[in-house]
């Protein structure tokens, strides 16, 4: 018998219909059946879920489940999973979730060839903002690699020896940041750490309910203040400490620092809550982070966040409203410009910088030799009078673009980077901005695989002195046109437009998309004249495979094919050889529109050759295809050859 490679373990509580939705992922994997186990540990559901689970368990013999007393919290039924689980590995789900179809397969085999004792998976989500730490795959890394603290959550794959070998354990019962605490520590004991970011393994998707959202994240019997204390103090015992700000511990705590603690003096938070009870979180936080985080990791914060722990350290709770509202109102403004496609990629120079709420730049004011905070932004925040001094415009600040695939929630990163820069804007005063190429390839972006059909829309991520947004790629064009020419891509139509949010989008293998009325007029000038295809030049093409698309001849709609052209910059159209229609010239139209793209010769139901609508033929043959359906005039013509 095969030895188990992977142990799924997935803890449920009152599931219901969310077992059902989960489960055929875990059971359609492409790792054979006998290689993995699903281990499903009920925490005492009051509901049907458990009699899901054994229905499930009697009709696949890699599944197993077990039940326990009610803990209320996922730490205990993920342990005893562990104390039930064969395989040399062990990836945690969560019921609601699902994996992609190769995801064990995939994660095993980077595992192995690896040899590595945990292994991150790409996650899909409509729960978090995509992370740069999946934009490209890792073979091995350790702990030194701080980009892993972007990925806290325990759906992972370990190397249970590893586990086994440190007693590495979930918190049990309620107790809040049970992830970040077990995750933390496996990344500290790790000798090899990789990540596979070239396929989606993990989809972790908000549910129609809500139900996995964290909630009474503050509830006192959760101590989420006391464990959060408990997971500093393990970072801070498994590093050295040091006064720079760069040093390895600093780095790993900047991540608790920033989302567990500003947090609760930042936008959205501070703004929505009651007054009252944010004011309770703003003193234990403040607590927290003047008890346990070193000053290097304060002082390592990029310019408005810096302000913020400030404002929480000195207990300025009204100042640190005041700077949530004003910092609120900022967004990011992107341009695009000389969109076109070029070696088979959708390529446009990018430009992304922050506006402030009256929509002017967000600026850095030079005065007595140094660089300030646009103190637009900071009027009437109470500890700011004086101005914000901008140690390192740079610190932390980066931009990045990313394509989501609409119908799948899957994230990917185009080619290049975005180079942050200060751009003078005179009178002393400069802003931060993010520049670079976008360079899109249909035929490599997702993993180095082709993008699946569908739509895929083109954002930004920009982080820029301590501000972040995410915002869509927008231009100048007008909504709901086209924003370049199509492109015939292996095999497939490629069409750029803007949405109707002014967006740039992709729409790959006509999803929504059609070859329309823009298409036609652009066609209108082409003179061109072949036998039984037509060059088209305002489609762009690479070496590929045909793409299939639907015409109109006269009125016969029939199935016509775009082929790449000579030297691949064109596309040709390439109709059928008979035509059910009699003799004469017949305009070629895409469905629901009215100018021609070619226009069809025909005789004896033949097609002879295509001609663009621009075409001048002599007058001799265009008398000769007028009357070609005189049978006396075929005769002739089959006498003389023609």
């Amino acid at each position: 018998m095969p030895r188990v490679k992977v142990s799924v373990i997935v803890p449920v509580y009152n599931t219901g219909k969310y077992v059902d939705e989960c489960a055929p992922s875990l059971l359609g994997q492409s790792l054979p059946a006998d290689e993995y186990e699903v281990v499903y540990v009920d925490d005492g559901s009051t509901d049907d879920t458990l009699t899901r689970l054994e229905k499930i368990a009697a009709a696949h013999p890699n599944v197993q489940v077990h039940t326990r007393p009610n803990s209320g919290w996922p730490g205990a039924p993920r342990n005893l999973g562990m104390r039930h689980a064969q395989g040399e590995y062990i990836q945690f789900v969560d019921h609601d979730d699902t994996l992609g179809p190769e995801a064990l397969e995939r994660l095993y085999e980077h595992a192995k060839r690896n040899d590595a004792d945990v292994v991150l998976g790409k996650m899909s989500s409509t729960m978090v903002r995509p992370r740069r730490l999946f934009r490209h795959t890792v073979d091995a890394c350790t702990i030194e690699n701080d980009e892993l603290m972007q990925s806290m959550s325990p759906h992972k794959m370990f190397r249970r020896a590893f586990l086994e070998e440190h007693g590495l354990r979930f918190p049990e019962g309620p107790w809040i940041l049970e992830d970040l605490a077990f995750v933390s520590a496996a990344y500290l004991k790790a000798e090899r750490i990789s990540v596979l970011a070239d396929y989606p393994c993990y989809y972790w998707m908000k549910r129609d309910d809500g139900g996995n959202n964290t909630q009474h994240r503050f509830n006192p019997r959760h101590g989420f203040w006391s464990n959060c204390r408990t997971i500093v103090r393990q970072i801070k015992d498994g590093t050295p400490p040091s006064d720079d700000v760069d040093a390895l511990q600093n780095r790993l705590l900047h991540r608790l620092y920033h989302v567990e603690i500003l947090s609760r003096t930042r936008e959205p938070e501070i703004l929505r809550e009651d007054p009252a009870e944010q004011r309770e979180r703003f003193e234990a936080a403040r607590k927290l982070a003047v008890e346990e985080f070193p000053a290097a990791v304060r002082e390592g914060l990029p310019t408005v966040s810096r302000l913020r722990a400030e404002l929480l350290e000195r207990g300025d709770f009204d100042g640190a409203v005041a700077l949530a509202e004003r910092v609120r109102e900022v967004k990011a403004r992107s341009a695009v410009g000389g969109l076109r496609w070029g070696d088979g990629r959708l390529v446009a120079d990018v430009t992304l910088d922050l506006l402030r709420g009256d929509g002017e730049p967000l600026v850095l004011v030079e005065r007595d030799g140094k660089r300030w905070l646009d103190p637009e932004l900071l009027a009437g925040v109470p500890g700011a009078e004086d101005g914000w001094e901008v140690r390192d415009p740079f610190r932390l600040a980066y931009a990045e673009l990313v394509v989501k695939d609409r119908d799948r929630e899957d994230w990917w990163y185009p080619e290049g980077d975005l180079e942050v820069r200060l751009e003078p804007c005179g009178e002393g005063r400069s802003r931060v901005v993010a520049s670079g190429r976008l360079s899109l390839d249909p035929q490599r972006l997702a993993g180095g695989r082709p993008l699946e059909r569908g739509v895929h829309d083109v954002w930004a991520y920009v982080q820029l002195l301590g501000v972040d947004r995410m915002v869509r790629l927008t231009g100048d064009g007008t909504p709901g046109a086209p924003a370049a020419e199509p492109a015939l891509t292996g095999g497939r139509l490629a069409l750029p437009y803007w949405t109707g949010s002014g967006q740039l989008a992709l729409d790959v293998d006509q999803r929504q998309r059609r070859l329309g009325s823009d298409t036609a007029a652009a066609a209108a000038a082409n003179s061109g004249r072949g036998e039984r295809s037509l060059p088209l030049p305002f489609i762009a093409a690479t070496d590929s495979g045909p793409a299939r698309l639907k015409v109109t001849v006269s009125a016969l709609t029939v199935d016509a094919e775009l082929v790449p052209g000579e030297g691949g910059t064109t596309a040709v159209l390439r109709l059928p050889a008979r035509l059910k229609l009699p003799a004469g010239r017949h305009p070629v139209s895409l469905p629901k529109t009215d100018a021609p793209l070619a226009h069809a010769v025909v005789r004896d139901g033949a097609l002879l050759r295509l001609e663009g609508p621009a075409h001048e033929a002599g007058t001799g043959r265009r008398l000769l295809d007028a009357v070609a359906d005189n049978r006396q005039v075929r005769r002739v013509r089959r006498r003389l050859g023609r």
